[in-house]
C-alpha cells in the first residue's frame, strides 16, 4: 500500500501512453473520466507502465483548479 500526503488519490486504469523523448503523456481512465498526466519518460520507464495497468492519479489539493460557468 502506498502512503502519500496528497489527499486526491484516484484509482483508475492506464488507457493510453504517448512516449516522447523527454516526457510521456499518461491517460488514466476512471468512472468514464480521463485524467491526463505528463511525466518524464525516464519515470514512465522506471514505473514499467503498460496500457491496462491499474494506477493512481495523485493530485495535490493546492494544484486543483476550480471552474464555474456563469
Amino acid at each position: 500500500m502506498m502512503k502519500l500526503s496528497a489527499r486526491n488519490q484516484i484509482k483508475g486504469e492506464v488507457r493510453e501512453i504517448k512516449e516522447g523523448p523527454v516526457s510521456t503523456e499518461i491517460v488514466i481512465s476512471t468512472n468514464g473520466i480521463d485524467i491526463v498526466s505528463s511525466i518524464t519518460t525516464t519515470s514512465a520507464k522506471n514505473m514499467n507502465l503498460k496500457v491496462g495497468d491499474e494506477a493512481y492519479a495523485v493530485i495535490k489539493a493546492s494544484s486543483v483548479m476550480i471552474a464555474k460557468n456563469d
